[in-house]
């Protein structure tokens, strides 16, 4: 059974990566709250990513890196620090991580590492420039370490459109919304966490073994469609 690490496994994204995953994979989960769907074999360590000591770990076929936010503000209301702290659980968080597990990862079986990323980096959306910036990053270090350890370790992004997650909740505030969200989608819908777990989980999985250095785009339409 194939080792993997999720960071932020404690809801939205994370906890349905877990969900996704349980049964056919022996997970580590870190992240500063436990989750409350911990199963037999899943392992959990309470821990701040950008300033407690990482756990120590033996082995790893896989790391999900899932910390992210959603900090919109238009440009005169974002400070620098707005910026900074995006930079940091966004980009700074993922290369703190794979430093610290990549020599472990190195001797995986078909290691792989997924990111996420958002749409916003390529669609060009109001009041994102923080997040965006961000996650430009996140691709960016996609690409630059799937090439750098290419006959070694894969890496991927996932880039999704809005997800039905906590994280979400202000922008999804109100069936209204909701369903103004769903129509301005193509495909007449948003995204919901299962939806992510499932490609998460192939980005780790045999299946994909061939990929790296990809950003995969979830957007229901919004990106790659104009009707």
């Amino acid at each position: 059974m194939k080792k993997v690490l999720i960071i932020g496994g404690s809801k939205g994204i994370g906890k349905a990566i877990i969900n996704e995953m349980n049964s056919s994979y022996e997970i580590i989960n870190i992240s500063r709250t436990e989750p409350d769907n911990l199963k037999t074999n899943i392992v959990h360590y309470s821990c701040d990513i950008l300033n407690d000591d990482l756990p120590e770990l033996n082995s790893l076929d896989a790391l999900v890196y899932c910390p992210g936010s959603i900090n919109l503000k238009p440009v005169n209301r974002l400070s620098q620090t707005d910026f900074e702290n995006d930079f940091e659980i966004n980009v700074l968080g993922a290369v703190r991580v794979i430093q610290k597990y990549l020599k472990v990862l190195k001797a995986g079986t078909d290691p792989s590492v997924v990111l996420f990323s958002t749409v916003a980096v390529k669609m060009g959306m109001p009041y994102h420039a923080s997040i965006a910036v961000a996650k430009a990053g996140v691709e960016a270090l996609v690409k630059s370490l799937g090439a750098e350890l290419a006959a070694q370790v894969r890496f991927n992004a996932i880039a999704p459109t809005i997800t039905e997650t906590s994280l979400a909740d202000k922008l999804l505030r109100n069936d209204m919304i909701k369903e103004k969200m769903r129509e301005r989608h193509p495909m007449k819908n948003y995204l919901q966490p299962e939806d992510v777990a499932a490609m998460a989980e192939f980005l780790v999985s045999e299946k994909s073994k061939r990929m790296s250095g990809q950003i995969i785009e979830m957007d229901c339409g919004i990106v790659s469609f104009k009707l």
